[in-house]
C-alpha cells in the first residue's frame, strides 16, 4: 500500500489544504491528514477542535484518515509506515522553508521522501493565517473554508448573523 502523510497545524483547514489533499489521493492508496498537537504557533483552535474540523471536512474522501501526532512529522511517518510526506507549495516564499524542512527530514530518515504539491491557482494566496485575519477584520469566509469550519471560526470570534 502506498501511504503518505500530510502533516500540518490546519488552524483552520482551508480549501487550499483540501485541494492539496485531493491531489494526494490521486497519487496514494491512503493519505493520513496528520494534525500536529505540539506546534510553535499560537493556535486559534485546540488540537481536538482542529482534529474534529478536519475529520468532518474530509469525510467524503475515502482514501483519507485523520490522526493527531506529537513530535516530529518524520517520526510519525515512520510510526504509520508512510514512505512519503506531502507538503503544499504556494509560492516562491514557501520554497526556502519547505526545502530546509525536506532536507532535515531526509537527514533524519533517508527512506522517506517529501513531495511538494502545488494547489490550483485560485488557492495560491490562501493560508490559515489569512483566514484568521479575514474573519478578525469582518470579511466573508465562504470562498476559503468549508461551512463547518466557517461556523466554528465565527463562534470562536463570537460573530453571529446579526453582527456579521
Amino acid at each position: 500500500m502506498r501511504r503518505a502523510i500530510y502533516p500540518g497545524t490546519f488552524d483552520p483547514i482551508t480549501y487550499g489544504h483540501l485541494n492539496i489533499l485531493t491531489k494526494a489521493t490521486e497519487l496514494f492508496d491512503e493519505v493520513i491528514l496528520a494534525v500536529a498537537n505540539i506546534t510553535n504557533k499560537n493556535t486559534l483552535f485546540s488540537t481536538d477542535e482542529r482534529f474534529d474540523l478536519c475529520a468532518e471536512t474530509v469525510q467524503y474522501l475515502s482514501k483519507v484518515r485523520v490522526e493527531k501526532f506529537d513530535g516530529l512529522a518524520i517520526r510519525f511517518a515512520e510510526n504509520v509506515h508512510a514512505k512519503t510526506i506531502i507538503r503544499g507549495m504556494r509560492a516562491v516564499s514557501d520554497f526556502e522553508y519547505e526545502l530546509q524542512l525536506s532536507l532535515m527530514n531526509k537527514n533524519l530518515n533517508h527512506d522517506i521522501e517529501t513531495i511538494f504539491l502545488v494547489p490550483d491557482a485560485v488557492y495560491l494566496y490562501l493560508s490559515s493565517s489569512m483566514v484568521r485575519q479575514i474573519v478578525g477584520l469582518g470579511g466573508c469566509l465562504k470562498n476559503y473554508i468549508p461551512f463547518c469550519v466557517e461556523q466554528a471560526i465565527l463562534k470562536k470570534f463570537q460573530i453571529t448573523e446579526e453582527n456579521k
